[in-house]
């Protein structure tokens, strides 16, 4: 059995493998020669001073034949002419983490995706980012892999009481991601690396007798004549059945809410979070979390691009950053015509030179006493629906067709400097920006609520006062970052995890808000595919 080693090692130190070596047999207090092999255990940045240190914990063979690091096996079962099958709507983490565990479990998975696979849908980002012009069933939150596959590809979570992270990072290994994912403190594959492993898993499903359909957008469901879930039909006009149905449909599939809706399933409102995506050159943010000058913040190559994670209370309302990324690019994340949605992402170097971040406020049932006049207007939506389940999500949708407006088309962001934000004054001229569209100066003040604008421009004069530099006219804010999380919950059993009307149907993922990230999605969706085998095969 190898010995677990703790260091704490300069960056250079940390990247050089014979420092570590002779770091190893100074503890063990062994000769080199007995020194037969290592793996790193665990990595970690500390930057609190401002001498930069790597926390490192390795495994070490001293005395015994070198080892590698445990690697998890899966067992996945042929189910070509298997006697159970479940639908699974939606190829995201959830979906398709569902369908890898029901091999597992012999029941054959059919999933059923909406837009299309991961490289044919490349070319319609490529549009909306170049031409302005969206394909409302391939974007970037819907798709093969989900919102994740390319918006970043983060796989942090804190989420270890839903199910078993190590799985889930040992099962995106087994798919091809890098094996450092299982040591880093904040795993990250990169959204130039993670359609490969999403195509991988899919021929894994095919290869074991699932079944993958794209560009099929489901548009109703079928039950039997006792009220259990059976089946869906999609807009095509195509029907599937199986034992049971799953939904992971994701955060934005209003359709499939209201869908619920009407045919009187229950769903509920569900708080979420709302606001802006900031953009910082990388090198300040590097200065401020390294303790650089900031005439001249220069980071040792050794260390990664720095990241934050800010918080702060104002009035009892929280303001928080939300899915950063070092390095990264700003994406147009809408799914419609006329909303316009950001969220940001990061290739596997994180080598981009700005650094962005949702900077977020929490939107609560109770804010509906403050919302403005014209939110009927803009959402054309009568009162009754605007005060029912969906209430939410046509709050969320408003937001996004002020932004789009205020941007006058084509995916134009709306965009304000960080400190004329925080002062409610408009831009006189933007600095450079990595969202691809292009950014309008506006006056965020006229395209936010009231409430959320006066919470985030708080929020980063305080988190001036933190991070020095941070709060500063080099940054920009770019609206809106309104698809933090689903803001509809499907209900479901604590047991059985079947929603409480439809035997059969199974809520599940970032959409039905029991998640909130691919890693927590991933876990969920393996829950809910042991769900279905104790369902199925009763």
């Amino acid at each position: 059995m190898p010995r677990n080693f703790q260091f704490k090692l300069l960056p250079a130190e940390a990247a050089d493998e014979q420092v570590i070596r002779n770091s190893i047999c100074k503890a063990a207090a062994v000769r080199p020669q007995e020194l037969h092999g290592f793996y790193i255990v665990r990595k970690s940045i500390d930057a609190r001073s401002r001498t930069i240190w790597v926390n490192l914990e390795v495994a070490a063979f001293v005395n015994e034949p070198a080892g590698s690091r445990p690697v998890q096996s899966f067992a996945f079962i042929n189910v070509e002419h298997a006697g159970k099958s479940a639908i699974i709507v939606g190829a995201g983490p959830a979906g398709y983490f569902a369908a890898l565990r029901l091999l597992e479990h012999g029941i054959k998975p059919i999933v059923i995706e909406r837009g299309k696979d991961v490289k044919a849908r490349r070319r319609d980002l490529a549009i909306l980012n170049k031409q302005g012009l969206i394909n409302p069933d391939s974007n970037y939150c819907f798709g093969e892999g989900g919102a994740g596959t390319y918006s970043d590809g983060k796989l942090y979570t804190r989420s270890n009481k839903r199910g078993n992270i190590s799985r889930i990072l040992q099962m995106f290994v087994h798919f091809g991601a890098d094996e450092s994912i299982l040591y880093e403190a904040h795993p990250h594959i990169g959204t130039n690396k993670l359609p490969h492993i999403i195509t991988n898993m899919r021929y894994a499903i095919e290869t074991y007798g699932g079944e993958v359909h794209f560009e099929r957008r489901v548009c109703d469901f079928t039950t039997d004549a006792s009220g259990h879930m059976e089946g869906v039909i999609c807009a095509d006009g195509t029907v599937f059945k199986a034992n049971a149905v799953m939904l992971a449909t994701g955060h934005s599939a209003r359709d499939i809410f209201q869908l619920l809706h009407q045919k009187g399933i229950s769903i509920e409102a569900k708080p979420f979070a709302l606001g802006v995506r900031a953009e910082h050159p990388q090198q300040l943010i590097d200065a401020c979390q390294y303790h650089l000058p900031l005439h001249k913040p220069q980071r040792n190559e050794h260390v990664p691009p720095a990241s934050y994670s800010l918080v702060q209370q104002l009035g009892g309302r929280g303001v928080f950053s939300f899915c950063m990324c070092p390095g990264g690019i700003i994406a147009p994340a809408s799914t419609a015509p006329n909303e316009l949605v950001v969220n940001g992402w990061s290739p596997s170097k994180r080598n981009n030179p700005y650094a962005n971040s949702g900077m977020v406020t929490e939107i609560r049932l109770d804010d509906f006493k403050q919302i403005p006049h014209d939110f009927a207007d803009v959402t054309s939506q009568p009162t009754a629906v605007l005060a029912g389940p969906l209430c939410m999500m046509y709050f969320q949708q408003y937001v996004e067709r002020k932004a789009y407006a205020a941007g006058g088309g084509q995916f134009v962001a709306p965009a304000q400097r960080v400190a004329d934000f925080g002062k409610g004054v408009l831009s006189n001229a933007l600095p450079a920006c990595s969202y691809v569209p292009g950014i309008s100066s506006v006056n965020l003040s006229t395209v936010l609520p009231g409430f959320v604008y006066e919470a985030l421009r708080g929020g980063f004069v305080e988190f001036g006062s933190k991070m020095k530099g941070y709060y500063t006219n080099e940054a920009v804010v770019v609206a809106t970052e309104s698809r933090t999380s689903s803001p509809v919950r499907i209900p479901r059993a604590s047991d059985t995890l079947q929603h409480p009307q439809v035997p059969g149907l199974f809520p599940c993922g970032e959409g039905a808000g029991y998640a909130g990230g691919i890693v927590s999605a991933a876990m969920d969706g393996e829950r809910v595919a042991d769900a279905i085998k104790n369902f199925v095969l009763l």
